[in-house]
C-alpha cells in the first residue's frame, strides 16, 4: 500500500503472462548484467517467439546483449527465428550502427529459409548508404535477388534519391537498372531527374542516354517538365541540338514550355555557337507571356561575349538593369572580359568602376580578368600597377593571379623576375601549378637555361610535379631518338587528300555528307513550304517552331563551329603529362620551326593512344603555313576535320591566314560566308588577318567594307589593323586614306609601335615619290 492506494494485478492478467513477465525480467536482468554467460541450457526455458521479440524490444537492454541473447535462442532445439524476430533484430542493428554483424545474420537467415520483408530490406540499404557502405549495400541487393525478393516502387524511389545526393551514382545505376527490368514498376519521375541531373554534372554521357532510352521505352512513364528540361539542357551541351529541339517540340505539344525551357534553350543555342539565333528566341520570348529572369539575362550576355556581340551585350545588360534586375559578379566578369577581348579597354575599365560603385563585389577572378587584360592590351605597366596593389592589401590574389604574371613575364623575356615570383608565390602559400610551370620551362628553353630548373626544384611545394615533367621530358626526348615508326613503310604522318586551295570541300563536319547530295532544286522549295505549314501560326514561339522544324528536317545537327574555350590545366600526378604536355614541347618545337621534331613527337604520343585535341592541330598548322607548305597544312585539317571536328576560331584564322599567303582571297571570303553561316565570329586576329589577305589581293573596298563591319560589331580595331590598312593604302596608291587611318589611329589613342613606324617611312616616300610627279607634270606643262 503506498499513499492510500493497494496495486493489484488486473483481473484479466493470468498466471501464465504474470510467469512470462517475470522470466522476461529475470532474462533481462542477467542478459544485462553478464550477458548469456550465466543463462541456464535453452532447453530449459519455455522459449517463444512473443518472449524472443519481447526481449528484443525492451529498451533497457544493449543491443549487442540482444544480438547475443538472439544468437543464444538459435542453439535451442527445434527452436527456428521467424520473420519477424529477423526484421526486429536487423532494425536494431541499423539504430545501434552495428553493421558489421549484418552479414552473418543474412546468411543464418537463408539457411532457417526465412525471408524478411521488403521494408526491412531497405532499413539495411539505409543504414549502409548512410554509413558510407555503399559494397555493403550492393550485397544487400545481391541477397534480395538471390531470396526473390525486391523493393516496391515507393522506396527503391527514395533510395536512388539518397545514394544520388550522395555521389553514389554508379550504386544508383545499377538499382536503377534493376527496377526498370521488373514490368510491374515505374520509377518516379523525382528519382529520375535526381539520377539525370547527376550524370550530367559528371558528365557521363553514355549513361545519362542509356538512362533516357530506357525510360523512354519504359511502359507507365512519363517524364514531367523538369525531366524534360533536364534533357534539353543535358544533350545541348553535349552538342546534340537535335534531341534538344526534338524534345522541345514534343514538350510543346503535350505540357507546354516554362522560363526554365527557355533559359535552357537559349543557354544550348549559345553553347553550339548560335548566338544570332538565342538573340531572336530572346526577342520572341518577351512576346510570348514570359518574362526573362536574371538567368536569362546572364546566359545571353555570357554568350554574346564570347561570340565578341559586345554591342548587343551592352544593350542585355542595359536592359537587365532597366528591368530591376541587379548584374552579380559573374555577368559583370563576362562583360568586363568581353570588352577587354574587343580591344576596348577604356569601356571595360569604366564598368569595373560602375560595379564597385553599385556595391557589387569584385572576386579574385574579377581582377584577374582586369590583370590579364591589361596585358593582353598593351598595358602592362597598368596590369604590373594592379598586381602590386592587389597584394600590398593583402587580398583578391591568388594563384591564376600569380600565373597571369609570370606568363607575361615570360613573354617579355624576364626569366629573372618570373622565378623570382614564384618564389614569392610559394613564400605566400600559393602551389605552382601546371600552367606557371610550363610558362617557365618554355622560357628557359628559349633562352637555353636548363640549369635553371634546379632553381625552380626549390621553390615549388609539390616536390613531384616539376620532377615528373623533366622525367617527362628526358622520357620524350629519349623517344625523340628512336626511329619514325610510320617512316618504315614509306606513309606520310597525315594522309594527302588533296590541295589546300580546295579548302571550301573541307569546312564542314565530318558527319555532314548529307548536305552535299545533290537534289532537285524544287525538293528544296517544297520542304520550306511543308515547314511553313508545320508551323502553328498561333504559336507563342513562331521563329523556334520554324527553326526546330529546319534542323530536324535533315535528322541531325551539323555542328561546324565551337564557342568552348579551353580550361586551365591542372596538375592531377601523372595523368597530367599527357596532351597537355605534348602540346607544351609541340609549341617549344614549333617555335623554333623544328617542324621535323614536332611531327615526330605527334607521331609517337598518336601510337601511344594520345587524342589530339583542337589546340594540338591549330599549332602544326599555322606551323606548316607560316613556312608555306600549305599542301601539308592541308593534310592536317583533314585529319583534324574527321577527329576533332567542330573547329574553333583559331582553326578558320589559319585557314585565313593560309589562303592569303597563297593568293586566294576569294576563298578566304569564301570561308569566312561558311563560318557565318555556322553560327561563328570574327574577333580581333580574323578581322586583322582578312584585312590583310584582302588587301594584298588588291580587294580594297572589301577591306573597307569589313573594317566598318568591325567597328559596328563594337570591337575596337587595335594597332595591327591600322598599321595593316595604312600599309594596303599606301601600296594601293591611295595615300588619302592611308593618311585619313593614321589620323584615326592617333584620335582612337591607339599607341603606334615599330611596324608603324617602318609603314609611315613608305607612306611618307610615297606621298614624296607622288608630290614629285605631280611637280614634274607641272614643269612639263609650263614648257
Amino acid at each position: 500500500m503506498r499513499h492510500g492506494r493497494t496495486f493489484l494485478l488486473k483481473p484479466q492478467t493470468t498466471h501464465s503472462q504474470l510467469g512470462d513477465l517475470l522470466l522476461v525480467a529475470s532474462l533481462t536482468k542477467t542478459l544485462s548484467d553478464s550477458g548469456t554467460r550465466y543463462l541456464p541450457e535453452p532447453h530449459s526455458i519455455p522459449l517463444s517467439e512473443p518472449l524472443l521479440l519481447q526481449i528484443l524490444r525492451t529498451n533497457a537492454l544493449h543491443p549487442s546483449k540482444k544480438l547475443d541473447f538472439f544468437r543464444w535462442c538459435s542453439l535451442a532445439p527445434n527452436f527456428t527465428h521467424s520473420a519477424r524476430s529477423y526484421s526486429l533484430i536487423f532494425r536494431t542493428l541499423c539504430r545501434a550502427g552495428h553493421l558489421h554483424e549484418v552479414p552473418d545474420l543474412l546468411h543464418s537467415m537463408k539457411q532457417d529459409g526465412v525471408v524478411v520483408d521488403s521494408e526491412t530490406f531497405k532499413a539495411l540499404l539505409d543504414a549502409f548508404i548512410r554509413s558510407g557502405k555503399f559494397d555493403s549495400a550492393l550485397e544487400i541487393l545481391d541477397v534480395m535477388e538471390e531470396l526473390g525478393t525486391s523493393l516496391n516502387t515507393q522506396m527503391c524511389n527514395s533510395v536512388l534519391v539518397a545514394l544520388v545526393r550522395r555521389n553514389q551514382v554508379g550504386l544508383a545505376l545499377s538499382i536503377f537498372f534493376k527496377l526498370l527490368e521488373d514490368e510491374t514498376q515505374v520509377p518516379s519521375s523525382i528519382a529520375c531527374n535526381e539520377l539525370l541531373v547527376a550524370l550530367r554534372k559528371m558528365d557521363m554521357r553514355a549513361e545519362f542516354k542509356r538512362v533516357f532510352d530506357k525510360v523512354r521505352e519504359k511502359k507507365g512513364f512519363e517524364m514531367d517538365i523538369w525531366g524534360y528540361n533536364i534533357c534539353i539542357h543535358g544533350f545541348g551541351c553535349w552538342g546534340d541540338l537535335g534531341t534538344s529541339l526534338k524534345l522541345f517540340k514534343e514538350m510543346k505539344g503535350l505540357m507546354g514550355p516554362d522560363m526554365c525551357t527557355y533559359n535552357s534553350l537559349i543557354h544550348v543555342l549559345c553553347f553550339v555557337g548560335k548566338v544570332k539565333d538565342a538573340l531572336v528566341v530572346w526577342e520572341e520570348l518577351k512576346v510570348s507571356g514570359h518574362e526573362p529572369d536574371e538567368f536569362t539575362y546572364r546566359i545571353l550576355i555570357q554568350g554574346c561575349c564570347k561570340s565578341y556581340r559586345i554591342d548587343d551585350a551592352t544593350k542585355i545588360f542595359s536592359e537587365m538593369q532597366y528591368n530591376g534586375y541587379s548584374p552579380d559578379t559573374v555577368v559583370y566578369n563576362s562583360l568586363i572580359d568581353g570588352l577587354f577581348k574587343a580591344r576596348k579597354v577604356n569601356d571595360a575599365c569604366q564598368v569595373f568602376e560602375k560595379m564597385t560603385h553599385e556595391g557589387v563585389r569584385a572576386s579574385s577572378w574579377t581582377y584577374n580578368i582586369l590583370i590579364d587584360g591589361l596585358f593582353r592590351n598593351g598595358r602592362a605597366e597598368a596590369g604590373y600597377t594592379l598586381f602590386c596593389d592587389l597584394k600590398k592589401k593583402g587580398q583578391f590574389v591568388d594563384g591564376v593571379t600569380y600565373s597571369i604574371v609570370v606568363l607575361q613575364l615570360c613573354r617579355e623575356g624576364l626569366l629573372e623576375e618570373a622565378l623570382e615570383l614564384v618564389e614569392e608565390m610559394e613564400s605566400r602559400g600559393f602551389a605552382v601549378d601546371l600552367v606557371t610551370i610550363t610558362s617557365l620551362l618554355i622560357e628557359i628553353y628559349r633562352q637555353g637555361r636548363w640549369d635553371w630548373t634546379d632553381r625552380l626544384m626549390k621553390h615549388i611545394r609539390d616536390g613531384n610535379l616539376l620532377p615528373n615533367v623533366l622525367r617527362w621530358k628526358m622520357d620524350m626526348e629519349s623517344s625523340m631518338k628512336s626511329p619514325q615508326s610510320k617512316r618504315k613503310d614509306f606513309k606520310p604522318l597525315f594522309s594527302s587528300e588533296g590541295e589546300f586551295s580546295e579548302i571550301m570541300n573541307l569546312i564542314r563536319s565530318a558527319d555532314a555528307t548529307m548536305e552535299a547530295e545533290v537534289v532537285p532544286d524544287n525538293t528544296e522549295v517544297k520542304d520550306e513550304e511543308n515547314m511553313r505549314t508545320d508551323v502553328d501560326q498561333w504559336s507563342s514561339s513562331p521563329y523556334m517552331d520554324q527553326f526546330t522544324n529546319q534542323v530536324l528536317s535533315t535528322g541531325h545537327f551539323s555542328r561546324l563551329f565551337s564557342l568552348s574555350r579551353g580550361r586551365r590545366v591542372q596538375a592531377k600526378g601523372t595523368a597530367s603529362f599527357d596532351i597537355d604536355m605534348v602540346n607544351t614541347f609541340l609549341s617549344i618545337f614549333l617555335a623554333k620551326g623544328k617542324l621535323s621534331l614536332a611531327c615526330k613527337l605527334f607521331e609517337i604520343f598518336t601510337d601511344m593512344g594520345v587524342n589530339p585535341v583542337s589546340y594540338t592541330y591549330n599549332s602544326m598548322m599555322t606551323s606548316f603555313v607560316k613556312k608555306g607548305y600549305f599542301d601539308e597544312a592541308w593534310d592536317i585539317l583533314n585529319e583534324m576535320g574527321e577527329k576533332v571536328c567542330p573547329a574553333d576560331i583559331a582553326t578558320y584564322n589559319v585557314v585565313i591566314q593560309g589562303l592569303g599567303k597563297m593568293g586566294r582571297a576569294d576563298l578566304a571570303s569564301a570561308v569566312l560566308d561558311k563560318l557565318m553561316e555556322q553560327g561563328g565570329y570574327l574577333d580581333v586576329v580574323m578581322y586583322n588577318t582578312l584585312i590583310n589577305a584582302l588587301g594584298k589581293a588588291g580587294r580594297i573596298e572589301e577591306v573597307n567594307k569589313f573594317f566598318e563591319q568591325m567597328r559596328a560589331s563594337g570591337i575596337s580595331p587595335d594597332v595591327v589593323t591600322y598599321n595593316t590598312l595604312i600599309e594596303v593604302h599606301t601600296k594601293a596608291g591611295r595615300l588619302k586614306d592611308a593618311y585619313k587611318f593614321l589620323k584615326m589611329m592617333l584620335d582612337a589613342g591607339c599607341i603606334p609601335n615599330h611596324v608603324t613606324d617602318t609603314t609611315l617611312d613608305f607612306l611618307g616616300k610615297e606621298i614624296e615619290k607622288q608630290r614629285f610627279q605631280k611637280a614634274s607634270i607641272i614643269r612639263n606643262d609650263d614648257e
